[in-house]
């Protein structure tokens, strides 16, 4: 039976969640229903569910989207094709892409501009993977593992620069641009890299704590790849993991024999999923919930410029 619960800190909203979410609610509070939203806001079906009520309609492209209408673009960044689109319907756009992410398709336009051959790491078909490519499709190629580095093909003589999606884990990464260095040592990256600050956080958490649990549970959609992530390196050390939406998802027979059970979540979790998942817990008759602190995160971004512009004339005129 389980006897303890440890709570791992950081976990959940990231700044860059926070940012995006408040983006589409201070978009319904300033210009009413119907809101757009580009694809999912972030990844994860509850925050989806809760603007649903609020009056954001999701869609998958911005040709679904009413001519002049407002659409607020997603965390994970768009292509600039996109951003085209929408200019000749005349949307009015608001774009929540994460400052990290927009930091990673500057850094793509830099080195194409300086006509390097772009190795893009990362996962394919991950929206902030297609919206980067994006930058510079003629010259990005995908890297997705270690043996995708003895496979490209760059022309003879190119100069080579890498860049990584933000929501990779950390020890991968590390071994891939190990492999790139191996096989391309002129080739130019950040001075560190794109990972975010939360997505390294809460995978350093989750190492800190793996000796002290016998079973994780993390808190975050199947399509969020930070929340994947979690899992991946509690099962690279031998320690059962689950990813789970909330506590309906849970089933009593992962914790047979399990005395202690560590708890996250990802960045785009809300925390009263965690509230959820704790109560599930203490109907089980768990008592001891303990934190597991690693480090304080007080990154903010401040909201898209036309919103903020927006609030403060409405304060002026108040």
């Amino acid at each position: 039976m389980v006897q303890r619960i440890l709570l791992a800190s950081p976990r959940g909203y990231c700044a860059g969640v926070e940012r995006a979410v408040e983006t589409v609610e201070t978009a319904l509070q300033l210009y009413g229903a119907p809101i757009y939203v580009r694809k999912q806001i972030v990844h994860n079906v509850h925050v989806v569910r809760d603007l649903e009520e609020q009056g954001a309609i999701f869609v998958d492209e911005v040709d679904e989207v009413p001519d002049g209408a407002n659409v607020v673009f997603s965390a994970h960044g768009v292509a600039p094709t996109v951003h085209e689109e929408s200019a000749v319907r005349h949307h009015t756009v608001l774009d929540a892409t994460c400052p990290l992410v927009t930091k990673v398709h500057a850094q793509a336009k830099r080195y194409a501009r300086e006509g390097y051959t772009v190795l893009l790491i990362g996962h394919a078909g991950h929206e902030e993977v297609v919206g980067t490519l994006g930058e510079a499709p003629q010259q990005t190629i995908l890297v997705e593992s270690v043996d995708d580095v003895a496979h490209l093909h760059v022309p003879d003589g190119a100069p080579v620069a890498y860049i990584t999606q933000t929501t990779l884990s950390v020890d991968e990464t590390a071994e891939i641009i190990a492999a790139l260095r191996a096989r391309f040592p002129e080739i130019r990256g950040p001075r560190r890299e794109d990972i975010c600050y939360a997505t390294s956080n809460r995978q350093w958490a989750v190492k800190e704590m793996l000796p002290e649990i016998d079973l994780l549970v993390v808190i975050g959609s199947r399509n969020s790849s930070n929340s994947n992530r979690l899992v991946d390196v509690a099962r690279a050390s031998g320690v059962d993991a689950y990813l789970v939406d909330d506590a309906s998802e849970l089933e009593e027979g992962w914790f047979d024999g399990v005395a202690t059970v560590g708890i996250t979540s990802g960045a785009s979790a809300p925390e009263r999923l965690v509230v959820g998942v704790c109560d599930w817990f203490r109907e089980l008759g768990v008592t001891r919930f303990e934190p597991f602190h690693i480090v304080e995160e007080d990154v903010t971004f401040r909201l898209p410029t036309e919103l903020r512009r927006e609030l403060a004339l409405a304060d002026s005129q108040a």
